[in-house]
Protein backbone atom coordinates (compact mmCIF):
# COMPACT_ATOMS: atom_id res chain seq x y z
CA UNK A 1 0.00 0.00 0.00
CA UNK A 2 1.32 3.42 -0.89
CA UNK A 3 1.73 6.10 1.73
CA UNK A 4 -1.28 8.32 2.32
CA UNK A 5 -1.10 12.10 2.07
CA UNK A 6 -1.43 14.09 5.30
CA UNK A 7 -4.91 15.19 6.29
CA UNK A 8 -4.91 18.84 5.23
CA UNK A 9 -6.88 21.35 3.18
CA UNK A 10 -4.56 20.57 0.26
CA UNK A 11 -5.46 16.88 0.49
CA UNK A 12 -9.17 17.71 0.61
CA UNK A 13 -8.79 19.80 -2.54
CA UNK A 14 -6.86 16.97 -4.19
CA UNK A 15 -9.78 14.63 -3.43
CA UNK A 16 -12.29 17.07 -4.92
CA UNK A 17 -10.12 17.65 -8.02
CA UNK A 18 -9.62 13.88 -8.43
CA UNK A 19 -5.85 14.19 -8.02
CA UNK A 20 -5.95 11.39 -5.44
CA UNK A 21 -7.25 8.02 -6.59
CA UNK A 22 -10.38 6.40 -5.18
CA UNK A 23 -8.41 3.76 -3.28
CA UNK A 24 -6.46 6.43 -1.38
CA UNK A 25 -9.67 8.33 -0.61
CA UNK A 26 -11.15 5.16 0.87
CA UNK A 27 -7.98 4.44 2.84
CA UNK A 28 -7.97 7.94 4.32
CA UNK A 29 -11.55 7.58 5.55
CA UNK A 30 -10.85 4.06 6.85
CA UNK A 31 -7.81 5.33 8.75
CA UNK A 32 -9.74 8.07 10.52
CA UNK A 33 -12.68 5.77 11.23
CA UNK A 34 -10.17 3.53 13.02
CA UNK A 35 -9.74 0.60 10.62
CA UNK A 36 -6.25 -0.90 10.47
CA UNK A 37 -4.91 -3.57 8.15
CA UNK A 38 -2.31 -6.04 9.36
CA UNK A 39 0.41 -5.88 6.70
CA UNK A 40 1.48 -9.47 7.33
CA UNK A 41 -1.92 -11.16 7.27
CA UNK A 42 -3.88 -8.68 5.16
CA UNK A 43 -6.73 -8.95 7.69
CA UNK A 44 -8.60 -5.94 8.99
CA UNK A 45 -8.59 -4.96 12.64
CA UNK A 46 -11.63 -2.95 13.65
CA UNK A 47 -10.89 -2.78 17.39
CA UNK A 48 -10.56 1.02 17.21
CA UNK A 49 -13.69 1.51 15.10
CA UNK A 50 -16.83 2.78 16.85
CA UNK A 51 -19.59 0.21 17.34
CA UNK A 52 -21.79 2.28 15.05
CA UNK A 53 -19.47 1.37 12.16
CA UNK A 54 -17.92 -1.91 13.28
CA UNK A 55 -21.23 -3.74 13.71
CA UNK A 56 -22.44 -2.91 10.21
CA UNK A 57 -19.01 -2.93 8.56
CA UNK A 58 -16.56 -5.28 10.30
CA UNK A 59 -14.31 -4.66 7.30
CA UNK A 60 -14.08 -1.18 5.80
CA UNK A 61 -16.60 -0.43 3.03
CA UNK A 62 -15.77 1.01 -0.36
CA UNK A 63 -17.25 4.48 0.01
CA UNK A 64 -16.84 5.30 -3.66
CA UNK A 65 -18.73 2.21 -4.81
CA UNK A 66 -21.28 1.74 -2.02
CA UNK A 67 -24.21 4.11 -1.77
CA UNK A 68 -25.38 2.72 1.62
CA UNK A 69 -21.93 3.22 3.16
CA UNK A 70 -21.77 6.76 1.77
CA UNK A 71 -25.24 7.56 3.11
CA UNK A 72 -24.08 6.37 6.54
CA UNK A 73 -20.95 8.50 6.21
CA UNK A 74 -23.07 11.55 5.29
CA UNK A 75 -25.35 11.01 8.28
CA UNK A 76 -22.35 10.78 10.59
CA UNK A 77 -21.20 14.32 9.70
CA UNK A 78 -22.18 16.70 12.49
CA UNK A 79 -24.84 19.19 11.32
CA UNK A 80 -22.54 22.15 12.02
CA UNK A 81 -19.89 20.56 9.77
CA UNK A 82 -22.07 19.82 6.74
CA UNK A 83 -21.01 23.01 4.91
CA UNK A 84 -17.28 22.95 5.72
CA UNK A 85 -16.19 22.46 2.11
CA UNK A 86 -17.98 25.67 1.19
CA UNK A 87 -17.20 27.61 4.38
CA UNK A 88 -13.53 26.68 4.82
CA UNK A 89 -12.41 25.96 1.25
CA UNK A 90 -14.84 28.00 -0.83
CA UNK A 91 -15.82 24.86 -2.75
CA UNK A 92 -18.94 25.70 -4.75
CA UNK A 93 -19.72 22.15 -5.80
CA UNK A 94 -19.57 20.53 -9.20
CA UNK A 95 -21.26 21.94 -12.28
CA UNK A 96 -24.37 20.17 -13.51
CA UNK A 97 -23.46 17.65 -16.17
CA UNK A 98 -19.86 17.42 -14.97
CA UNK A 99 -20.37 15.02 -12.09
CA UNK A 100 -21.94 11.71 -11.25
CA UNK A 101 -22.32 9.45 -8.22
CA UNK A 102 -18.56 8.88 -7.99
CA UNK A 103 -17.76 12.59 -7.67
CA UNK A 104 -20.61 13.06 -5.20
CA UNK A 105 -19.26 10.22 -3.05
CA UNK A 106 -15.75 11.66 -3.20
CA UNK A 107 -17.16 15.03 -2.05
CA UNK A 108 -18.92 13.25 0.81
CA UNK A 109 -15.64 11.62 1.85
CA UNK A 110 -13.89 15.00 1.59
CA UNK A 111 -16.59 16.64 3.71
CA UNK A 112 -16.40 13.87 6.32
CA UNK A 113 -12.60 14.25 6.47
CA UNK A 114 -12.98 18.05 6.85
CA UNK A 115 -15.41 17.40 9.70
CA UNK A 116 -12.89 15.05 11.29
CA UNK A 117 -10.20 17.73 11.03
CA UNK A 118 -12.57 20.28 12.57
CA UNK A 119 -13.45 18.06 15.53
CA UNK A 120 -9.81 17.09 16.14
CA UNK A 121 -8.47 20.67 16.04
Amino acid sequence: MSELPPLSNETIWAILKEEIDDAAVNRLVWLYLGYRCDAETGKWDSANVSDEWRLEYPEPPDFIDSRPATVKLTRSILPENKQLLKEKLGFQGYKIGEFGPRQTRRATAANWLMGFMEVES
